[in-house]
């Protein structure tokens, strides 16, 4: 049985991250629509019915259990002056027991890029997976020649770790990517962080 969870909700300067929910499928669908080639050369490739509603159902009933069950933190990202859905981030993959580390991905639209969004969604969530999620690591990975996402992780604090040959099919292709991580700041302490 899932252990029940406060809704999160992340406070940045200028937006407020939170669980997608249902409501939010038509700004969803309209913001990947539109961002179709923008996403698309950095992207797994998209199946047929991505845009569709179910496909969008699917993603809040996953992003509520991973959040329930602790093994993922998927947020959308919103502008609070307006509310407008800028992009996701999702923090997945959290391993515990002595590795006691996750996994971020992200994506935003096309017209909120290089508005500096990214680097304060990252620089947020790793904070909380830090000092409430008790995570000691935060892994990403992206595409050598995506020099805005190679931004955004150096801005928010990420270090650069090296190359992972064939490391995920991008836009139909197996593609290497270079590795980042961003390590807690305080790592001299008990092995058992997070383990309570």
């Amino acid at each position: 049985m899932l252990m029940r969870r406060p809704k999160v909700r992340i406070e940045t300067e200028r937006m407020t991250l939170r669980l997608p929910q249902h409501s939010d499928y038509r700004a969803w669908a309209a913001l990947r629509s539109e961002s179709m080639e923008f996403l698309q050369p950095w992207e797994p490739t998209w199946s047929e019915d991505h845009l569709t509603r179910k496909s969008f159902t699917n993603r809040v009933i996953w992003a509520e259990r991973s959040y329930k069950s602790d093994t993922g933190l998927p947020v959308f990202l919103f502008r609070r002056e307006d509310n407008a859905l800028l992009g996701a981030l999702t923090l997945d993959n959290i391993r515990r027991g002595p590795a006691q580390a996750g996994t971020i991905g992200y994506w935003i639209g096309a017209r909120y890029a290089r508005h500096g969004y990214m680097k304060e969604a990252i620089a947020a969530v790793t904070h909380h997976a830090f000092t409430r999620m008790r995570l000691s690591r935060l892994e990403a990975a992206c595409l050598p020649e995506n020099v805005a996402s190679r931004g955004a992780l150096e801005k928010a604090g990420f270090k650069y770790e090296g190359v992972a040959q064939a490391y995920l099919q991008i836009n139909g292709r197996w593609r290497n990517h270079v590795l980042y991580s961003a390590l807690h700041p305080d790592r001299r302490g008990p092995t058992t962080i997070g383990q309570a």
